[in-house]
C-alpha cells in the first residue's frame, strides 16, 4: 500500500538550530493556536508526511522505442523506363513471388541485344587463314581492352539489380567470368609464344582467343538479361502494398508508407495531431501509377509485413549494461492513448549509435507481448512505425521497505543518504541505507522501521529538533 500523506505546517519564526531549548508550555500554547490559526513558516513552506512501507520497488530505465514489423521490403526499379503496368493496389495484401508490377524499358532491352550480338561475333572469331602472329597479337590486345571495358559494364548492370538475390548471382557472374578470362588470357600469352617459335599454329591460338572472348561476352548477356528480367518487379516477401512514399513530412513522428490502408479494421483511434506534422501530407495517395517514369535504383513500394509486432528501444550508454535479455518492459504507445503494452528483451545489439547531442545509444529489441486499455480490455494492436515510450524494468524488490522518493534528502555533510523522520513530534534527520531507487519509490535497506512517518515535502525549512505540530 502506498503511505497516506499527512500535512503539517512549521511555527512562525526562523528555524530553530539543533540543542536549542525547547519553549515554554505558553508559548507552546500561542504557536499552537496560531498553527490551528492557519499561520506558516516565513518561507510559507508546506511540510508533507507519508508512513514508512512494505511493498514493491523496480528500478525503470526508460528508452524512446519504435513499434516495427516482423519484416518490410523496399522495391526498387532495376532498370529506367516507365512503368508499363501496375498489378496491385495501395493496401492490397500480396504473397511472395506475386508480380506487383511490369517496366518498359527499351534501353535494357537493346543493351540485351547489343550483349546477344558480341557474343555471337565472338563465336564466329574462332577461324582465320593467312592471319599472322602480329595481327594475333593486335586481336589479343583489343580484347584484352574490350573484355575490360565489358566487364566494368556489367559489373556497373550488375549493381543496379535492385533484387538482392539477381544482383548477388549477376555479380557472381560478371566475378566468376573475369577469373576465367584472366586464366585463358594467359593461357594465350602462352600461345602466341608457341606460335612465334613455330611450336603450335595460328588456328590454336585463334580458337583459344575466341574462347576468352565468349568468356566475357557470355557474362555481359547473363547480365544483361537479369536486369530484362528485373521489368517484372515481383514482391520480396508476403505483406500489404504501399504505393506511398516511405518518407513522412518534416517535424512530426510518421507512420510507414501505406499506413491509412494498414489502420482499416484495427481499431485504432489516433487523436488529432498526436503522429506531428500539423497535417496531410498527402502521403496516402498513390504515387506510383502506370505510365510512371522510373529510374534505376527509384524506390516503387514497400511491401510491409506485420503479422508478428516487434519494438525496439533505443538505451543510453549508462544505463544499457543493466538491460540484458529476458527483461520485461512496460511500453506505451504515443498514438493510442490509455493502452498499456508490454514486451520483454530479446537483444541487444553490441554496436553503439551515436545521436545528435553526442551520446551514445545501443538498440534494444524486444517482443511485443500485447496490451490492455484502461477497462481491462485487449488494446488494438499498434503500426509499424508508431513511436513508444519503453520502460524497461532492470531490477525489483518485492516486499521491501520503501518511502516516497521525494522523502530521501543528503545526510549532514553531503556525504550518503537521509530522511527527515517525524520523532514523536520532532523533526530529525536520520542517515539511511537505499537499495532499489525507482521512479516514485525507494528502498530502504537499515535505518527506518514500518510505520514510521517521514517527511516527503517542505525538508528545506527543516532544522534537526524542530518540533513538529
Amino acid at each position: 500500500m502506498r503511505a497516506v500523506p499527512g500535512t503539517l505546517r512549521l511555527p512562525a519564526g526562523r528555524p530553530r538550530p539543533a540543542g536549542r531549548p525547547r519553549p515554554t508550555a505558553l508559548l507552546a500554547g500561542l504557536l499552537l493556536g496560531a498553527l490551528l490559526a492557519g499561520c506558516t513558516s516565513d518561507a510559507g513552506e508546506e511540510v508533507r508526511t507519508a508512513t514508512v512501507t512494505r511493498g514493491e520497488v523496480r528500478e525503470i530505465v526508460q528508452a524512446a522505442g519504435t513499434v516495427q514489423p516482423r519484416a518490410q521490403a523496399e522495391v526498387s526499379a532495376g532498370a529506367s523506363g516507365t512503368v508499363a503496368t501496375l498489378e496491385v493496389g495501395d493496401g492490397q495484401e500480396v504473397t511472395a513471388g506475386q508480380v506487383l508490377l511490369r517496366i518498359d524499358s527499351p534501353q535494357a532491352v537493346e543493351q540485351l541485344e547489343q550483349a546477344r550480338a558480341a557474343d555471337a561475333r565472338a563465336a564466329g572469331s574462332g577461324s582465320g587463314g593467312g592471319v599472322s602472329t602480329g595481327e594475333l597479337r593486335r586481336r589479343q590486345a583489343d580484347a584484352d581492352r574490350d573484355a575490360e571495358e565489358r566487364f566494368r559494364t556489367a559489373e556497373e548492370q550488375a549493381r543496379a539489380l535492385t533484387d538482392p538475390a539477381q544482383r548477388d548471382q549477376a555479380l557472381a557472374t560478371v566475378e566468376s567470368a573475369r577469373t576465367q578470362y584472366r586464366l585463358l588470357q594467359a593461357q594465350n600469352e602462352a600461345l602466341l609464344a608457341q606460335v612465334s617459335n613455330g611450336l603450335e599454329g595460328i588456328d590454336t591460338a585463334l580458337r583459344s582467343l575466341s574462347d576468352a572472348q565468349r568468356v566475357q561476352t557470355r557474362a555481359a548477356v547473363a547480365v544483361a538479361q537479369a536486369a530484362v528480367d528485373s521489368l517484372t518487379v515481383t514482391a520480396p516477401i508476403a505483406g500489404r502494398v504501399s504505393l506511398a512514399p516511405a518518407s513522412g513530412t518534416s517535424g512530426g513522428t510518421q507512420l510507414p508508407a501505406g499506413a491509412s490502408d494498414l489502420l482499416a479494421g484495427s481499431g485504432l483511434q489516433i487523436p488529432e495531431g498526436a503522429l506531428g506534422g500539423g497535417g496531410s501530407s498527402g502521403s496516402d495517395a498513390p504515387v506510383l501509377t502506370t505510365g510512371t517514369p522510373v529510374s534505376s535504383g527509384t524506390r516503387l513500394l514497400t511491401v510491409i509485413d506485420a503479422s508478428t509486432l516487434t519494438l525496439t528501444a533505443d538505451v543510453d550508454e549508462t544505463d544499457v549494461l543493466s538491460v540484458t535479455p529476458g527483461t520485461p518492459a512496460e511500453v506505451t504507445i504515443d498514438a493510442v492513448q490509455g493502452a498499456r503494452y508490454t514486451g520483454t528483451v530479446t537483444t541487444v545489439d553490441p554496436s553503439p549509435t551515436s545521436t545528435g547531442g553526442g551520446g551514445v545509444t545501443y538498440t534494444a529489441r524486444l517482443s511485443y507481448d500485447g496490451g490492455t486499455l484502461a477497462d481491462g480490455t485487449p488494446a488494438p494492436a499498434p503500426l509499424p512505425g508508431m513511436s513508444a515510450l519503453v520502460a524497461l524494468v532492470v531490477d525489483r524488490a518485492e516486499n521491501t521497505l520503501r518511502v516516497p522518493a521525494s522523502a530521501v534528502v543528503r545526510a549532514a555533510g553531503g556525504t550518503g543518504d537521509a530522511v527527515w523522520v517525524d520523532d514523536g513530534g520532532t523533526a530529525r534527520l536520520r542517515p539511511v541505507t537505499v537499495g532499489l531507487r525507482g521512479e516514485d519509490t525507494v528502498q530502504i535497506d537499515t535505518g527506518l522501521q514500518a510505520d514510521e512517518r517521514v517527511v516527503v515535502d517542505g525538508q528545506d525549512a527543516l532544522t534537526d529538533g524542530e518540533a513538529l505540530p
